[in-house]
């Protein structure tokens, strides 16, 4: 029996699936990008800003935040039909970064989102990830208002290595947001074909 192309059907495709990481200061917007791209309703754990954690967390620049995430944010997003993406966004809180250690484990790369208001609260994200060596990128969340610098002047701030990709981004764009993405795993992927140091603790 012969059979046409009408009657061959294609095997359904068994997609990779990676980890990838949204960290940064409180308040850069790793919840509102998690949300953007998501194509899940995406698992939030979100907790009201109270007037006793109003000395410990910093809203300064960002007053008009109300919430906080205390564990994590979840999304997924499919880039390509055998390509799906897990999104993890940390907390950016100092009393919440024990759970860091447990959100990395397994990661392929990290998207350190940076705010040009408030530039060294992403200095701990990046110490973090260059310490492990886990690939990530700078992506630097344009806030209505915020003063914009050329990426070579955010480079030298945040004295990233050559190879760190900065970009600009809207993170309440899926567009955007999405670009960013695509970047950690183009430059996670390159960064695997290279012999990799021991990570330093």
């Amino acid at each position: 029996m012969a059979f046409g192309r009408s009657s061959r059907r294609k095997r359904p495709v068994d997609p990779v699936t990676l980890k990838i990481l949204v960290a940064g200061g409180f308040g850069v917007g790793k919840t509102t990008l998690v949300g953007a791209v998501s194509e899940i309703r995406p698992l939030r754990t979100e907790e009201r800003l109270s007037e006793a954690g109003r000395p410990v967390d910093d809203v300064a620049g960002v007053e008009a935040k109300t919430t906080t995430t205390v564990a994590m944010d979840f999304g997924r997003i499919t880039l390509r039909e055998d390509l799906v993406l897990y999104l993890f966004g940390t907390p950016g809180q100092d009393r919440f970064w024990f759970l860091w250690d447990e959100l990395a484990q397994g990661a392929l790369g990290a998207v350190v989102l940076a705010d040009t208001r408030r530039l060294e609260d992403c200095f701990a994200a990046v110490d973090y990830f260059e310490r492990r060596r886990i690939p990530f990128v700078v992506a630097v969340n344009c806030f209505e208002g915020a003063d914009l610098f050329p990426v070579t002047t955010v480079r030298a701030a945040l004295d990233l290595d050559p190879e760190v990709p900065v970009l600009m981004c809207d993170a309440r764009d899926r567009s955007s947001a999405r670009d960013v993405l695509v970047t950690v795993v183009e430059h996670a992927v390159d960064r695997v074909g290279r012999p990799r140091e021991p990570a330093t603790t």
